[in-house]
């Protein structure tokens, strides 16, 4: 009898020892948290449909009919412009494709001819214009030079894609956790892309351009001479028809 109550206390402590070993086990391997599906969540569209930053062709297409070479005064003003615009954009050799082997094929030389000197009154050198020839696969499609050139571009998309449900649904992730659907912001960022003039402004700020020094020194001496440094305009209240909140 005297050995029965050791036992049983040494059998106690064994338990809760036990009990003890397997909580804090427990406890350790707890390493995950809930997950928060509030709409407190960032959920930026801007990472769901980045504008990328990449190379692609700038061109134009110039119809030549089968009995007339040369170029009309609408064609001679776009010529003239993409000269201009590869002076400033321009990352490489400008292309002109020539139709062989077609109807209009002696009336798109004639033309090439004369496209190729207003780009070089327009200042491109002779190196930068690269001439091919091409013959068209498809006898529905009109053989017209392609005068295209490589130019840093903005894109976004495609939009309108739909993979989730946006009404109550099981599956429909963004329902069910308050969160923006998928195509939400996809129309801005294509038509900022789209709209942007220089691409590289997406990724970082212009350097500062140089001080308008004429307006530096009127504006210098009348501080040197106490006067007012404030650009006056004599004529700014000709044109109000009323004197509301004067």
């Amino acid at each position: 009898m005297t050995l029965q109550r050791p036992v049983a206390t040494l059998h106690r402590l064994r338990t809760a020892t036990l009990l003890v070993g397997v909580a804090l086990a427990l406890g350790a391997c707890n390493h995950t948290r809930a997950q928060d599906v509030t709409g407190s969540i960032p959920d930026d569209y801007r990472l769901r449909h980045p504008i990328a930053i990449q190379e692609a062709d700038q061109s134009i297409a110039i119809f030549v009919g089968n009995g007339r070479g040369g170029l009309n005064a609408s064609q001679r003003a776009e010529i003239v412009a993409l000269g201009r615009t590869w002076m400033r954009e321009g990352t490489g050799a400008i292309i002109i494709d020539v139709p062989s082997h077609t109807p209009n094929a002696r009336a798109a030389g004639d033309s090439l001819r004369e496209i190729k000197s207003l780009l070089s009154a327009s200042g491109i050198p002779a190196r930068g214009v690269v001439v091919r020839s091409y013959q068209p696969t498809d006898s529905q499609v009109f053989a017209a030079i392609r005068v295209s050139y490589p130019r840093i571009t903005a894109s976004a998309g495609p939009c309108g894609l739909w993979p989730e449900d946006l009404g109550p649904s099981v599956k429909g992730k963004s329902y069910l956790e308050n969160t923006n659907y998928w195509n939400f912001g996809c129309a801005n960022q294509r038509n900022l892309a789209a709209m942007v003039a220089n691409p590289s402004d997406l990724v970082q700020p212009r350097p500062e351009g140089p001080a308008y020094n004429a307006r530096r020194t009127v504006v210098l001496d009348k501080y040197r001479k106490g006067e007012g440094t404030a650009t006056t305009y004599p004529d700014a209240d000709k044109g109000k028809i009323s004197s509301v909140g004067q």
